[in-house]
């Protein structure tokens, strides 16, 4: 199920600027290998929100090879932080690769591991946090990520429409996760939150503790 009809996708598309070579490469990249990356509409829409609310500090549940990072780098300040997990090796090296090419090293830090216990072993609270992480693991991500906000921190997770596989009778673990995402969303205390109708879908909290 197209959560966007493919006629408004272009449209949209072809409204945005033309990318910079290394984010241009990096679609590329995915679409050559079919792999998953935000899209540059939504990596427009990341930058968009980092920037309004003053994003210092970024975390990143699940970073590929760093393609959502670069946008997110794009719009913090020069003495900001932004901090990528992902489990493959190879996909570190080749954000590295990507940060360095655009002179952004210095502000991104990338851990190779389970994207939970390197967030669990990182102090401190975060006024941005991404997560992508598989699906199944949406509503634990939330439990640990929403009190890391800091107050008006804003809380965002990817596919959490999930090409609606939820109303298509599908039960599998990770259509599961993203239903139980969503429900803990909106039903949580202190937590305000949204379903932006882009590409896959994104989820967006706001932390909004007494």
């Amino acid at each position: 199920m197209d959560v966007v009809t493919p006629a408004l996708n272009t449209y949209m598309h072809q409204l945005l600027p033309e990318r910079e070579s290394v984010l241009a490469e990096m679609e590329e990249y995915a679409r050559e290998r079919r792999f998953p990356i935000v899209g540059p509409l939504v990596g427009n829409f990341f930058a968009q929100i980092a920037g309004l609310i003053g994003a210092r500090r970024v975390m990143e549940l699940g970073s590929g090879f760093g393609y959502s990072a670069l946008w997110f780098a794009g719009v913090i300040p020069a003495d900001g932080e932004i901090i990528c997990t992902d489990g493959d090796e190879d996909n570190r090296r080749r954000a590295e690769e990507a940060f360095a090419r655009v002179g952004v090293s210095d502000r991104i830090r990338f851990h190779t591991g389970d994207a939970l216990s390197v967030f669990e072993g990182i102090d401190g609270d975060f006024d941005l946090i991404f997560c992508d992480i598989d699906k199944h693991g949406y509503p634990d991500a939330f439990r640990a990520a929403l009190p890391r906000l800091r107050p008006g921190g804003i809380l965002m997770f990817d596919n959490a429409l999930w090409s609606g596989r939820m109303l298509e009778g599908d039960d599998s673990p990770d259509t599961r996760g993203v239903e139980e995402l969503n429900r803990l969303a909106f039903s949580t205390p202190h937590c305000r939150a949204s379903l932006v109708p882009i590409r896959d879908g994104l989820l967006l909290c706001t932390h909004q503790p007494d």
